[in-house]
Protein backbone atom coordinates (compact mmCIF):
# COMPACT_ATOMS: atom_id res chain seq x y z
CA UNK A 1 0.00 0.00 0.00
CA UNK A 2 0.89 3.70 -0.05
CA UNK A 3 2.62 2.87 -3.71
CA UNK A 4 1.89 5.69 -6.35
CA UNK A 5 -0.87 5.93 -8.05
CA UNK A 6 -2.98 4.97 -4.95
CA UNK A 7 -6.17 2.76 -5.47
CA UNK A 8 -8.85 2.34 -3.69
CA UNK A 9 -7.47 0.11 -0.78
CA UNK A 10 -5.55 3.57 -0.06
CA UNK A 11 -8.90 5.34 -0.29
CA UNK A 12 -10.58 2.74 2.43
CA UNK A 13 -7.83 3.55 4.70
CA UNK A 14 -8.18 6.81 4.75
CA UNK A 15 -12.24 6.34 5.03
CA UNK A 16 -11.21 4.18 7.86
CA UNK A 17 -8.78 6.61 10.06
CA UNK A 18 -11.65 8.83 10.11
CA UNK A 19 -14.10 6.78 11.34
CA UNK A 20 -11.28 5.27 14.35
CA UNK A 21 -10.51 9.49 14.69
CA UNK A 22 -14.67 10.16 14.76
CA UNK A 23 -14.53 7.41 17.67
CA UNK A 24 -11.70 8.97 19.62
CA UNK A 25 -14.00 12.31 19.15
CA UNK A 26 -17.04 10.45 20.45
CA UNK A 27 -15.55 9.17 23.61
CA UNK A 28 -13.75 11.64 24.70
CA UNK A 29 -15.83 14.98 23.87
CA UNK A 30 -19.11 13.32 23.00
CA UNK A 31 -21.12 14.35 19.76
CA UNK A 32 -21.27 17.31 17.54
CA UNK A 33 -22.76 19.98 19.66
CA UNK A 34 -24.41 21.58 16.23
CA UNK A 35 -25.36 24.71 18.62
CA UNK A 36 -21.79 25.78 18.80
CA UNK A 37 -22.31 26.33 14.64
CA UNK A 38 -25.34 28.72 14.96
CA UNK A 39 -25.63 31.54 12.81
CA UNK A 40 -22.75 33.73 11.96
CA UNK A 41 -19.95 30.74 13.10
CA UNK A 42 -21.42 28.61 10.44
CA UNK A 43 -20.89 31.55 7.53
CA UNK A 44 -17.40 31.74 8.87
CA UNK A 45 -16.94 27.53 8.97
CA UNK A 46 -18.50 27.69 5.24
CA UNK A 47 -16.10 30.02 4.20
CA UNK A 48 -13.21 28.61 5.65
CA UNK A 49 -13.80 25.48 4.41
CA UNK A 50 -14.40 27.02 0.65
CA UNK A 51 -10.87 28.43 1.50
CA UNK A 52 -9.28 24.78 2.30
CA UNK A 53 -11.05 22.93 -0.59
CA UNK A 54 -9.60 26.00 -2.62
CA UNK A 55 -5.58 25.69 -1.26
CA UNK A 56 -5.93 21.96 -1.62
CA UNK A 57 -6.59 22.61 -5.29
CA UNK A 58 -4.34 24.60 -6.11
CA UNK A 59 -1.63 22.58 -4.55
CA UNK A 60 -2.43 18.90 -5.98
CA UNK A 61 0.83 19.11 -8.56
CA UNK A 62 3.24 19.89 -5.55
CA UNK A 63 1.25 17.42 -2.80
CA UNK A 64 -0.03 13.96 -4.46
CA UNK A 65 -2.44 13.28 -1.59
CA UNK A 66 -4.21 16.29 -2.74
CA UNK A 67 -4.41 14.89 -6.34
CA UNK A 68 -5.60 11.69 -4.91
CA UNK A 69 -8.77 13.02 -3.16
CA UNK A 70 -10.47 14.50 -6.32
CA UNK A 71 -10.62 10.40 -8.36
CA UNK A 72 -12.75 7.69 -8.51
CA UNK A 73 -10.51 5.50 -6.37
CA UNK A 74 -10.84 7.97 -3.17
CA UNK A 75 -14.47 9.03 -4.23
CA UNK A 76 -15.90 5.47 -4.13
CA UNK A 77 -14.56 4.49 -0.55
CA UNK A 78 -16.34 7.17 0.39
CA UNK A 79 -19.38 6.81 -0.58
CA UNK A 80 -19.53 3.16 1.00
CA UNK A 81 -18.76 4.38 4.09
CA UNK A 82 -21.19 6.98 3.61
CA UNK A 83 -24.15 4.28 2.72
CA UNK A 84 -23.06 1.99 5.44
CA UNK A 85 -23.50 4.66 7.62
CA UNK A 86 -26.88 5.87 6.85
CA UNK A 87 -28.16 2.77 6.39
CA UNK A 88 -27.47 2.20 10.14
CA UNK A 89 -28.88 5.42 10.87
CA UNK A 90 -32.02 4.04 8.65
CA UNK A 91 -31.98 0.86 10.87
CA UNK A 92 -31.84 2.31 14.71
CA UNK A 93 -34.13 4.29 16.41
CA UNK A 94 -32.62 8.52 15.86
CA UNK A 95 -33.47 11.09 19.16
CA UNK A 96 -32.09 14.13 19.78
CA UNK A 97 -30.91 13.30 23.26
CA UNK A 98 -29.25 10.08 21.79
CA UNK A 99 -25.92 8.53 22.32
CA UNK A 100 -23.63 7.13 19.06
CA UNK A 101 -25.36 5.58 16.42
CA UNK A 102 -28.61 6.71 18.06
CA UNK A 103 -28.32 10.39 16.80
CA UNK A 104 -26.38 10.20 13.76
CA UNK A 105 -26.48 13.64 12.78
CA UNK A 106 -23.90 14.31 16.02
CA UNK A 107 -21.82 11.21 15.54
CA UNK A 108 -18.73 12.20 15.26
CA UNK A 109 -17.92 9.13 12.33
CA UNK A 110 -21.14 10.15 10.84
CA UNK A 111 -20.21 13.77 10.06
CA UNK A 112 -16.85 13.35 9.36
CA UNK A 113 -17.27 10.97 6.57
CA UNK A 114 -19.47 13.56 5.60
CA UNK A 115 -17.50 16.51 5.35
CA UNK A 116 -15.25 14.51 3.56
CA UNK A 117 -17.15 13.35 0.99
CA UNK A 118 -18.36 16.94 0.18
CA UNK A 119 -14.54 18.17 0.24
CA UNK A 120 -13.96 15.80 -2.62
CA UNK A 121 -17.31 16.78 -4.14
CA UNK A 122 -15.96 20.46 -4.04
CA UNK A 123 -12.40 19.39 -5.77
CA UNK A 124 -14.57 17.96 -8.56
CA UNK A 125 -16.57 20.84 -9.38
CA UNK A 126 -13.28 22.73 -9.31
CA UNK A 127 -11.91 20.51 -11.36
CA UNK A 128 -14.73 20.67 -13.45
CA UNK A 129 -14.65 24.18 -14.15
CA UNK A 130 -10.57 23.99 -15.22
CA UNK A 131 -12.44 22.77 -18.41
CA UNK A 132 -15.69 24.44 -18.58
CA UNK A 133 -15.70 24.74 -22.00
CA UNK A 134 -16.57 21.55 -22.84
CA UNK A 135 -20.38 20.44 -22.37
CA UNK A 136 -19.74 17.38 -20.91
CA UNK A 137 -17.57 19.39 -17.73
CA UNK A 138 -20.52 22.38 -17.77
CA UNK A 139 -22.94 19.76 -16.95
CA UNK A 140 -20.78 17.75 -14.67
CA UNK A 141 -19.94 21.31 -12.88
CA UNK A 142 -23.59 21.96 -12.10
CA UNK A 143 -24.38 18.70 -10.93
CA UNK A 144 -21.88 18.51 -8.57
CA UNK A 145 -22.08 22.17 -7.89
CA UNK A 146 -25.46 21.71 -6.51
CA UNK A 147 -24.47 18.59 -4.82
CA UNK A 148 -22.30 20.47 -3.01
CA UNK A 149 -24.27 22.97 -2.08
CA UNK A 150 -27.28 20.96 -0.65
CA UNK A 151 -24.79 18.98 1.58
CA UNK A 152 -22.64 21.67 2.84
CA UNK A 153 -25.86 24.22 3.61
CA UNK A 154 -28.05 21.06 5.09
CA UNK A 155 -25.59 20.57 7.49
CA UNK A 156 -24.32 24.21 8.62
CA UNK A 157 -27.57 25.17 8.60
CA UNK A 158 -28.58 22.24 11.00
CA UNK A 159 -27.48 24.64 13.73
CA UNK A 160 -30.44 27.84 12.71
CA UNK A 161 -33.03 25.33 12.42
CA UNK A 162 -35.75 25.69 14.74
CA UNK A 163 -38.61 22.84 15.43
CA UNK A 164 -40.76 24.34 18.17
CA UNK A 165 -43.68 23.33 20.18
CA UNK A 166 -46.52 25.78 20.98
CA UNK A 167 -50.22 25.17 23.00
CA UNK A 168 -52.64 27.17 21.79
CA UNK A 169 -56.05 28.10 23.71
CA UNK A 170 -59.05 29.38 21.72
CA UNK A 171 -59.68 33.38 22.73
CA UNK A 172 -55.96 33.60 24.26
CA UNK A 173 -52.98 34.85 21.99
CA UNK A 174 -49.78 33.21 22.38
CA UNK A 175 -46.31 33.39 21.21
CA UNK A 176 -43.88 31.57 23.47
CA UNK A 177 -43.06 27.85 22.81
CA UNK A 178 -41.18 25.40 23.72
CA UNK A 179 -38.00 24.12 21.98
CA UNK A 180 -36.51 20.73 21.82
CA UNK A 181 -34.84 21.15 25.35
CA UNK A 182 -38.39 22.06 26.57
CA UNK A 183 -36.91 25.90 27.31
CA UNK A 184 -39.30 28.14 26.49
CA UNK A 185 -38.73 30.62 23.33
CA UNK A 186 -40.47 34.18 22.46
CA UNK A 187 -41.14 34.16 18.88
CA UNK A 188 -41.98 37.13 16.27
CA UNK A 189 -45.66 36.03 15.96
CA UNK A 190 -48.82 35.42 17.87
CA UNK A 191 -51.14 32.48 17.21
CA UNK A 192 -54.49 32.47 18.70
CA UNK A 193 -56.80 29.90 18.22
CA UNK A 194 -60.23 30.56 16.88
CA UNK A 195 -61.76 26.70 16.10
CA UNK A 196 -60.26 23.28 16.65
CA UNK A 197 -61.83 21.14 14.29
CA UNK A 198 -61.93 16.86 14.55
CA UNK A 199 -63.39 14.82 11.93
CA UNK A 200 -63.71 11.31 12.94
CA UNK A 201 -64.89 7.43 11.37
CA UNK A 202 -67.92 5.91 12.23
CA UNK A 203 -66.04 3.84 15.52
CA UNK A 204 -65.30 7.83 16.70
CA UNK A 205 -61.82 7.49 15.83
CA UNK A 206 -60.13 10.88 15.14
CA UNK A 207 -60.19 11.04 10.59
CA UNK A 208 -58.85 14.27 10.66
CA UNK A 209 -57.92 17.15 13.04
CA UNK A 210 -56.51 20.77 12.71
CA UNK A 211 -57.34 23.99 13.82
CA UNK A 212 -58.14 27.64 12.55
CA UNK A 213 -56.06 30.36 13.66
CA UNK A 214 -55.53 33.59 13.22
CA UNK A 215 -51.80 34.39 13.03
CA UNK A 216 -49.89 38.04 13.98
CA UNK A 217 -46.96 39.16 13.41
CA UNK A 218 -44.33 42.37 14.67
CA UNK A 219 -44.33 43.97 11.13
CA UNK A 220 -47.94 43.53 11.40
CA UNK A 221 -49.49 40.67 9.28
CA UNK A 222 -52.37 39.81 10.23
CA UNK A 223 -53.57 36.46 8.76
CA UNK A 224 -56.09 33.84 9.20
CA UNK A 225 -55.47 30.13 8.46
CA UNK A 226 -56.40 26.24 8.85
CA UNK A 227 -53.64 24.67 10.04
CA UNK A 228 -53.62 20.37 9.22
CA UNK A 229 -51.03 17.89 10.39
CA UNK A 230 -49.51 17.72 6.79
CA UNK A 231 -50.88 21.74 5.35
CA UNK A 232 -48.80 23.89 7.25
CA UNK A 233 -49.28 27.52 7.19
CA UNK A 234 -46.59 29.59 6.15
CA UNK A 235 -45.55 32.96 7.86
CA UNK A 236 -42.16 34.85 7.59
CA UNK A 237 -40.02 31.81 7.68
CA UNK A 238 -41.88 29.46 9.61
CA UNK A 239 -43.99 26.51 9.06
CA UNK A 240 -47.01 25.93 11.34
CA UNK A 241 -48.31 22.46 11.62
CA UNK A 242 -50.59 20.90 13.57
CA UNK A 243 -49.58 18.35 16.15
CA UNK A 244 -51.89 17.96 18.51
CA UNK A 245 -54.99 18.44 20.91
CA UNK A 246 -56.24 17.33 24.50
CA UNK A 247 -57.12 14.08 23.51
CA UNK A 248 -59.56 13.94 27.38
CA UNK A 249 -61.91 16.78 25.21
CA UNK A 250 -61.57 15.03 21.79
CA UNK A 251 -63.99 17.24 19.70
CA UNK A 252 -64.77 19.24 22.25
CA UNK A 253 -60.64 20.33 23.23
CA UNK A 254 -60.20 24.10 23.03
CA UNK A 255 -56.63 23.23 22.79
CA UNK A 256 -54.56 22.91 20.11
CA UNK A 257 -50.58 22.21 20.22
CA UNK A 258 -48.68 23.46 17.00
CA UNK A 259 -45.48 22.33 15.96
CA UNK A 260 -43.63 25.20 14.26
CA UNK A 261 -40.43 24.67 12.08
CA UNK A 262 -37.74 27.90 10.64
CA UNK A 263 -35.28 26.17 8.98
CA UNK A 264 -33.12 29.33 6.83
CA UNK A 265 -30.84 27.68 4.88
CA UNK A 266 -33.60 25.21 3.41
CA UNK A 267 -33.85 28.03 -0.15
CA UNK A 268 -29.79 27.25 -0.48
CA UNK A 269 -30.69 23.43 -0.03
CA UNK A 270 -33.23 23.28 -2.46
CA UNK A 271 -31.35 25.49 -5.18
CA UNK A 272 -28.50 22.80 -4.40
CA UNK A 273 -31.31 19.91 -5.07
CA UNK A 274 -32.35 21.99 -8.11
CA UNK A 275 -29.26 22.11 -9.51
CA UNK A 276 -28.68 18.26 -9.34
CA UNK A 277 -31.75 17.52 -10.91
CA UNK A 278 -31.05 20.18 -14.03
CA UNK A 279 -27.73 18.52 -14.32
CA UNK A 280 -28.63 14.66 -14.56
CA UNK A 281 -31.38 16.05 -16.92
CA UNK A 282 -28.54 17.58 -19.09
CA UNK A 283 -26.76 14.79 -18.84
CA UNK A 284 -29.69 12.58 -19.86
CA UNK A 285 -29.82 15.32 -22.89
CA UNK A 286 -26.10 15.53 -23.89
CA UNK A 287 -25.77 12.11 -23.16
CA UNK A 288 -28.34 10.82 -25.54
CA UNK A 289 -27.31 13.12 -27.95
CA UNK A 290 -24.28 11.89 -27.98
CA UNK A 291 -24.94 8.27 -28.93
CA UNK A 292 -27.21 9.23 -31.55
CA UNK A 293 -24.22 11.24 -33.68
CA UNK A 294 -21.95 7.73 -32.70
CA UNK A 295 -24.67 5.64 -34.38
CA UNK A 296 -24.99 7.52 -37.09
CA UNK A 297 -21.52 7.37 -37.78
Amino acid sequence: MWNKPWTMKEGLTIGAGLICAGLLLEMSVGGVDWDAFAWPVNIVVLAGFLVLITVIHLLRRKVYAFRFLSTYQAAIPTMLYAVVLTTIMGLTRQTVNGQWINNMLSFWPFVLIYVYMAMQVGLVVLKSLRHIKTPGKIVAALFHLGLFVAMTTATLGNADMQRLKMITVAGQPEWRALNEQQLIVELPLAIELKKFIMETYDDGSPRRFASDVQILTKSGKNLQATVDVNKPASVEGWKIYQYGYDTSMGKQSNASILELVSDPWLPFVYTGIYMMLAGALLMFITGGRKKRREERE
